[in-house]
This record gives C-alpha cells, structure tokens and sequence, in this order.
C-alpha cells in the first residue's frame, strides 16, 4: 500500500474534523430535542390540573359564559375601589433617612401640596372655605414601601425591638399603605396648599384632604361641647318647668305644715303649764318659715337643710358638671357646677375618655441632645431663606422651604432628637455615622451616647458635585 500523499493527507484531516463537529452538533440537537420535550410534558400536566381543579376536562355543552364584571356602584359596596391622587407632596423631605416618623416632631418642616387640574376643571374652587382652618387632616400612600411586605406584629423604633401589632402602631408597613398626617395650614394660594408640622417626603401621593375640627376631631373638646353651648360658648342650663317648681315649693310648705301639726299634738299631751306656753308661741305670725322652724322645730332640723338645698338646686338657672368622679354636692351659689347634670350618656372623665398606651409618652428610647460642631454652625449660616430672590446672595446656597437657617437649626435638631436611626442601626451596627437632606441641604452627622453631633451642612448640588 503506498503512503498518501500530502494533499489527500490534509483532505482526510478537514473530513474527519467536519466529522467531529456534525457529531458534537447532532448530539447538542439532541440535547434539546430531550429539554424541549421534558418541558412539553411538564406544560402538559399543569394545563391537565388546571382544567382538572375547574372541572372543566371536556367541552361542555351546557356551559354558561362568565358573569359579567360588577359595575361601579357595586365594586364600591364591597370595598373596591381604585384610588386617584389629588396631589403630590412637593417637600424638604427628599429621601426617607431622616424624615420624621411623627408630624410634631419636626414643627418648622414645611411643604406644598398642588391640586391637579386632572381631578377638577378649577382646582382652587376646591379650597374655597379651607383657608378658615389652621389644621388639616392629609390621607396620603406610602409609596417607598418597596416590596410592600407587612406583617401582623412590628417592631417600632420607639419600643427598641419589642413587638406589638400592626394595627396598634402607626407602622408605614401595612396592608393597605395609607398615611395619616395633620398638618398645619399656612396658606392656601391658588391651586396650592402651603403646609408646615409634616412628615411626608417629596412625591408622596395625596389621596384626600378633610379639615381638622376640635369639636369632633378632640375627645376632649367633644367632652367639653356635651356641657357647653357651641354657639354663645356658654354653659348650657338645665332647664326646670315651672310645675315641677311649684311641686316642690308646695312640697316644702306641706312639709313645714305637718312638722308643726306633729309638733302640736306632742305638746297638747304635757303640762298645762307647757301647752299654754307653746300655743301662745304657735300664735305668733310666722313671717321667715326657715327660722321658725329652725327655731320651733328641733327634731326635723336635717329635714328642713334637705328641702332648702333641693329647693336651691332647682331655682339655680346655670347648672354644669363639674367632676363626673366627685359624689353629689349642692351650694347656695348659683354659679356653682353640680358633679350631676342631665346629659344622653355618661360621662367619665377626660382621662378615662381618651387613653393611649404608655410607651407613646415614655419610651424606651430617649430623646438625644444635639450639638452641632463650629464648622457646620458656619456652613448653616451660609445658607439663605427662600422669601430672598435676586442675584445679592451669588454663590450662597438657598433653602426652598426653609425661612431662615435657625429655623433649619431648630428642624435639624428636632429630626435628630428623635433619634430617627432603624433599630438595628441603632444596636447592631458600629458606623455612627448618619447622612440625611433637609431642603437643600446635606447634613451630615454622627451619633454618640446620648447625643447627636452634627458635622457638616453642605449644599446638595455641591455635594452631588464633589462626588
């Protein structure tokens, strides 16, 4: 057999490469054909229990299409609804770090709410009569919840850790993410609602607006309006016809009647002596019945303060509660407040009507002081109000919301007296290190045992730029 040449030679190589490669393809077509084919199958016997869980296996003849979709008015019966912002929160509040968990905590925060024109043809016709209002009631969506996940108990910064239900907390994380604020109203212009005392960051979705009314809103006030006349803010009278009056004057001359009658009978049965000696008494002409039968009457002395005091109580024309935990007192005054008036239900105290639990007011978490370093005492006092325009501050940073940088000062130290840190940053982790934005500013801070140390206040801008 004679060797090969060197061209068959390299013809004989390609082939058996090509030979390599259709083998190695076939086998990947292979490969495939066995995947598409295990995910047919299993395709196959999800549809196969999905039309088994239905019961719907075959055609059926006598199948009846789908009901219809509820209509509007029925979606809203069974609680349906699809909600539509009025407004958006425009605040100095950017970002979640650092905004205040609670409205108070913050009082100089401040912010703007603009009524769409989508919702009304002429927005400011909606805030007609609000401006006669300092409080409103802001319904709004926490719309940085992420994934929304929530669960049935929580653990609230205040508490440190400790567990309590959702429901008994104002947690953001719940299963339908509404917000409730009251806010301070400072002015309504145009279409726009300017607002202080908040806790909303800049975008939140505002869902509606109600004014805050202390008569209906305050349980103290609804206590104080059952006793108290709206209208003249005085104090409501108890009213007393002029039967019932008579009645009981007519009951306390029947009762001097018999007092004395008794009293005579007793005396006919003594002495001569003593008979003529107290009927010459009885003869006299009475003209004070409350001093003659005090004076002839001894026996039913406490009988008589009883009829006087009944009779006071009922001639007195303003009559109020004064403790509903105090027993029945009656004075001669006419000014004074019985602890019993003629109320529909009763009444239990303001303290004992409105009651919250004890960790609101004593926590475990205390308030921290607040210091703020030389350096960013300088850079806050750089910064301008917003009512200043024009081109005299140059390259000065501004506040859009803010009025003055004390008024920043008193905000920054109201956020971070708070302690506005998560509990596992405030326990676990060792960087004490906080970054969070007021209005236009950067502030950036460290935490200590017991206090907060601000370090810096930088201008956002600036701060975007140097990084």
């Amino acid at each position: 057999m004679s060797p090969l040449c060197d061209c068959c030679g390299e013809h004989i190589n390609s082939l058996n490469q090509q030979i390599s490669v259709m083998r190695k393809e076939t086998k990947n077509l292979r490969h495939m054909l066995d995947s598409a084919v295990r995910a047919h199958r299993k395709h196959m016997i999800a549809i196969q229990s999905a039309v088994a869980k239905i019961g719907l296996r075959g055609p059926d003849k006598d199948q009846t299409p789908p009901p219809p979709p509820p209509p509007p008015q029925s979606a809203l019966e069974q609680g349906n609804i699809q909600t539509v912002p009025i407004g958006y929160i425009s605040s100095c509040f950017s970002v979640k770090n650092g905004t205040p968990r609670q409205p108070t905590i913050c009082g100089p925060s401040r912010a703007e709410l603009r009524i769409q024109q989508s919702v009304f043809n002429n927005p400011e016709h909606a805030l007609v009569g609000l401006e006669q209002y300092s409080h409103v009631w802001i319904i709004f969506l926490f719309h940085k919840n992420g994934h929304l996940n929530f669960k049935a108990k929580v653990k609230p910064p205040r508490l440190n850790g400790q567990r309590v239900g959702v429901y008994s907390t104002r947690s953001p994380h719940r299963p339908n993410a509404l917000g409730l604020t009251l806010a301070r109203l400072d002015q309504i212009v145009g279409d726009t609602i300017h607002l202080s005392d908040i806790d909303m960051i800049a975008g939140t979705p505002v869902l509606d607006i109600k004014p805050y009314i202390p008569d209906y809103d305050s349980p103290g006030s609804r206590l104080d309006s059952e006793h108290y006349d709206l209208t003249t803010e005085q104090p409501k009278a108890t009213t007393v016809s002029q039967n019932e009056t008579t009645d009981i004057t007519n009951l306390h001359k029947d009762s001097e009647t018999d007092a004395r009658s008794d009293q005579k009978r007793k005396m006919n049965d003594d002495s001569g002596s003593l008979l003529s000696r107290d009927e010459s008494d009885t003869d006299v002409p009475v003209t004070d019945s409350s001093q003659s039968v005090g004076a002839q009457i001894p026996l039913h002395k406490d009988l008589h303060n009883l009829l006087d005091e009944v009779k006071a109580y009922v001639t007195q024309s303003d009559l109020c509660q004064q403790s509903c935990a105090s027993e029945v007192q009656v004075s001669d005054s006419p000014k004074t407040k019985p602890a019993e008036a003629t109320v529909d239900h009763p009444c239990y105290g303001e303290e004992a009507y409105s009651t919250i639990a004890g960790w609101i007011r004593a926590p475990p978490v205390g308030s921290l002081e607040v210091r703020f370093t030389p350096q960013a005492e300088r850079e806050l006092a750089d910064f301008l109000p917003t009512h200043l325009s024009g081109p005299s501050g140059g390259d000065r940073p501004r506040f859009k919301f803010l009025r003055s940088p004390e008024e920043a000062a008193a905000a920054i130290r109201g956020v971070l007296s708070a302690d506005p840190r998560s509990v596992y940053r405030r326990t676990r982790c060792r960087d004490r290190l906080f970054f969070f934005t007021l209005d236009s500013a950067d502030i950036t801070c460290w935490f200590g045992q017991g206090f907060a140390e601000v370090l810096q206040v930088r201008a956002v801008e600036q701060h975007t730029a140097s990084l």
